[in-house]
């Protein structure tokens, strides 16, 4: 909107306790003296003076991890105004907290910035969890983010001021630029417990899924924690450690891991190293997942080939054709795959219970690949690793009791410490966040279905908010990073939402996607495997060319990885 020309040149208004004089001096600046009223000194600023649609946009940024990072970043880059709030001390994320021995489960090459690579010093493909929190301090610091977060700073709720129209159909004029439509971010300085109220004009929630609200099974009555005589305590407990706290907590014990993801596997290590044979770690798991030695297994999911045996959301008869033509090659892929994960690990011969009931493919597309701890095998043979599979467990005094398959009575595993390896309740936690109850219902969805996120990024009906860093793929920061940046664009007016009606529609085809392939796991909202396909939605809806690569071979078969969309 252009400026009044009949606007006075002498402006007045009170800001706190200061009076201050607009002197307008040209067409897109003023200058103003601001006098004090108690001290009468005089100040000489700059401002934009220009109609208050110029006024500068605030984004608030929840979340300073990796996701709330690249928010900042690429709102100052868009000359946005971002005010990140941390309730931690310190930027990272689940980075800060994290077992001794986790290392990178993506090679660096896929997990890194587009304008900021990993430096030389950082030899080998995983770096250890140290190696990954200071190149992502050096990245804050590079671009000069520090100074924009407030720490100590925990959200109690968010809340919408602006009004709402069930029947409004086309969204454009909740997402226009209004002073009257704005959040209210409730939140409380965890040093004084004082609270304050910021008022931002957009939201983008970088909260992530895998951390604040951990999942605890429910158990019958007296046979749960209460029951046991010993200690239990959540995988996220026993990340927040120090190492040495971590490795005193668990020596010498007898320790039972109750999952078989990622965190479960690096404490079961850890117990082992500091136990060994003397006092071995159990672990229990209900459903065994494919564990590669490395990431090279899922590379050849990395390319444009691999996607076109993959029915997508919204592809068209002749994808859909070919899709169905490949099948059978996308099969024996998957396959050979399973037999290379067997034979690397002697699954067949010496571990049984660890073969999944499963193919791979189900797996890449609920994003629960994840590479098995060196030596962790080994530590089984030797018997450092006890690996317990059940369906059903609970407590008693001793320890923990398994429901074995084949096994009429309950088997009791006797028990010093149990850390439940259990996951994250990520749909609580982002539902948690919201005051409105009717934004709660909208955010978490149906049970039966996925959450329900237009480009996995905004609700339909939730304005001027974003998402990031809730879905998940094979590289958070590489996904996180796009998503930041196709908001932007979005908030600037490079494009413009189709209807309600039309998202809803598209978030409907990704659900069927992700109940056709990732099974029981939809809700999860991984695109492991279909990664280039959505990233092609984001930079179409942005103008950019979807086609990265030079060439029509590399266009197909090459691996697509983050400096593939360094530029537009």
């Amino acid at each position: 909107m252009h400026r009044d020309p009949t606007k006075k040149n002498i402006l007045t208004k009170i800001i706190k306790n200061e009076f201050c004089l607009l002197r307008v001096t040209n067409k897109e600046n003023a200058t103003y003296m601001s006098v004090d009223k108690k001290k009468k000194s005089e100040k000489h600023c700059m401002f934009h003076a220009s109609h208050t649609s110029n006024m500068v946009k605030k984004i608030g940024i929840i979340g300073a991890g990796v996701s709330g990072l690249l928010a900042c970043k690429y709102t100052l880059s868009k000359g946005l105004e971002p005010v990140v709030l941390e309730a931690e001390s310190q930027i990272g994320g689940v980075w800060t907290k994290t077992i001794a021995t986790t290392k990178l489960q993506t090679p660096k090459p896929i997990y890194q910035f587009t304008d900021f690579p990993w430096p030389p010093s950082v030899e080998g493909d995983y770096p250890t969890s140290k190696q990954v929190f200071d190149y992502i301090q050096s990245y804050a610091d590079h671009f000069g983010l520090i100074k924009h977060i407030r720490f100590n700073a925990r959200v109690i709720s968010i809340d919408y001021e602006g009004q709402l129209d069930e029947g409004l159909q086309q969204p454009s004029t909740l997402w226009e630029w209004d002073s009257d439509r704005k959040w209210n971010i409730l939140v409380e300085d965890t040093t004084t417990h004082s609270t304050e109220t910021y008022l931002v004009d957009f939201v983008m929630l970088c909260i992530g899924r895998f951390s604040g609200v951990p999942n605890i099974p429910e158990f019958p009555p007296n046979h749960g924690p209460e029951a046991f005589d010993g200690e239990v305590m959540h995988s996220m407990d026993y990340s927040a450690m120090d190492n040495a706290k971590a490795a005193k907590h668990i020596k010498g014990r007898k320790v039972t891991v109750v999952g078989f993801q990622k965190s479960a596997l690096d404490i079961a290590m850890e117990c082992a190293t500091a136990n060994g044979v003397e006092n071995p770690c159990t672990v229990i798991f209900r459903t065994p997942h494919w564990k590669i030695p490395d990431l090279q297994p899922v590379l050849i999911y990395l390319n444009r080939f691999a996607e076109l045996m993959v029915h997508k959301p919204g592809e068209g008869l002749l994808l859909s054709l070919l899709a169905t033509v490949l099948s059978p090659l996308r099969w024996a892929i998957s396959k050979s795959v399973e037999s290379g994960i067997k034979h690397k690990h002697q699954l067949i011969k010496k571990y049984g219970m660890m073969v999944p009931d499963h193919g791979f493919l189900q797996d890449i597309n609920s994003c629960l690949i994840s590479i098995v701890p060196k030596g962790f095998y080994d530590n089984v043979e030797k018997g450092s690793i006890i690996l317990k599979r059940s369906h059903k467990f609970s407590f008693c005094k001793e320890g923990v009791l398994l429901l074995v398959d084949g096994e009429e009575d309950r088997v009791l595993v006797k028990t010093d410490l149990a850390i439940l390896a259990t996951g994250f309740k990520g749909v609580q936690k982002l539902k948690g966040i919201f005051a409105s109850p009717r934004f709660q219902e909208y955010i978490a969805g149906s049970t039966d279905r996925i959450v329900p996120l237009y480009r996995q990024c905004i609700h339909p009906r939730i304005p001027r908010l974003a998402v990031i860093g809730f879905s998940e793929s094979l590289s958070n920061l590489y996904t996180s990073e796009i998503k930041c940046r196709w908001f932007l664009e979005l908030v600037e007016g490079t494009f413009k939402l189709p209807s309600i009606q039309q998202m809803e529609k598209e978030i409907s085809t990704w659900d069927k996607f992700h109940k056709q392939y990732a099974k029981q796991h939809y809700r999860r909202s991984c695109i492991g495997a279909l990664h280039i396909w959505y990233n092609d939605q984001l930079c179409k809806d942005m103008g950019w060319n979807p086609k990265r690569k030079k060439g029509f071979l590399a266009e197909l078969i090459s691996p697509y990885g983050p400096m593939d969309y360094a530029s537009k």
